[in-house]
């Protein structure tokens, strides 16, 4: 079965950190570019970051930029983001997804979502 799994949310307090883990299973993650998406409650989906296959070039929203850094292990056949500084406006269910990344225009869009591992920032 092909999938990719979120994990490495939790609750934290603000100004803390968080690293989130997206594990491919099925399929050699190499070859694809991901994403990472969070959708907060009452919000739509929102694509926040990305790392292109071949040279890992990424991309950031504003609101995360210089906080958060996606990178990419190849040999773990897996995708991480680093959150660091969390705020209150970060709580969101994180998603990560294989879909198309320019450091330009940001992601690309997907039909297929897995659980998505939940994020809680609060004191």
């Amino acid at each position: 079965q092909l999938q990719l799994v979120e994990s490495g949310g939790g609750l934290v307090q603000p100004g803390g950190s968080l690293r989130l883990s997206c594990a491919a299973s099925g399929f050699t993650l190499d070859y694809y570019s991901v994403g990472w998406f969070r959708q907060a409650p009452g919000q739509e989906r929102v694509g926040i970051s990305c790392i292109s296959s071949g040279d890992g070039s990424t991309y950031y929203i504003g609101s995360v930029k210089d906080r958060f850094t996606i990178s990419r292990d190849n040999t773990k056949n897996s995708v991480y983001l680093q959150m660091n500084s969390l705020i209150p406006a970060d709580t969101a269910i994180y998603y990560c997804a294989a879909v198309g990344c320019s450091p330009d225009y940001g992601l690309g869009s997907t039909d297929f979502w897995g659980q998505g591992t939940q994020v809680t920032v609060s004191s």
